[in-house]
């Protein structure tokens, strides 16, 4: 699918505000609203927008830590990949997992209610042999950047 600016300007203004009304998506796109919804749908039917999101406050809601692990796995075989990624589906403490090129195998972003639960949740991952060999922990102490739009200026080279 080719895009025109207007396609990125509904791309850009929807990774940032989600829930944005159809009419003030056309006024911020200089169209009116049936021509801009049309080109929304496209966008979906495309598989451009994989979705649409709430940025939960979690420290409103509980007590938690967020814990960024870059994990390498003992076996480097196809088999023992697919393994891994399918065991880490299974933990919901996972909100995220990157595979990676270079030094380590995996990104995973673990969110738990505390450090405690976090480790009883390495603890288990190492018992159920999942393949992970060697992890290293990082802990988040503030959130500095996150959830931007991104920089379609850049990857499009406009």
């Amino acid at each position: 699918m080719r895009l025109d600016d207007r396609d990125i300007a509904i791309l850009c203004i929807l990774s940032t505000e989600g829930r944005i009304t159809k009419t003030a998506l056309a006024e911020r796109i200089g169209l009116s609203p049936t021509p801009a919804w049309e080109r929304l749908k496209k966008l979906e039917q495309a598989g451009l927008i994989e979705g649409y999101r709430a940025e939960i406050a979690l420290k409103k809601i509980a007590p938690h830590v967020t814990v960024f692990v870059a994990a390498e796995l003992a076996d480097h075989t196809g088999p023992s990949f697919r393994a891994f990624e399918a065991a880490v589906m299974r933990y919901d403490e996972v909100v995220a997992c990157w595979a990676l090129g270079g030094g380590f195998d995996y990104l995973m972003q673990i969110v738990t209610r505390d450090i405690d639960a976090y480790q009883r949740l390495i603890d288990a991952m190492l018992d159920a042999r999942i393949g992970l060999a060697r992890y290293f922990t990082y802990i988040v102490t503030k959130p500095v950047k996150g959830g931007g739009a991104p920089p379609f200026e850049v990857l499009l080279g406009s």
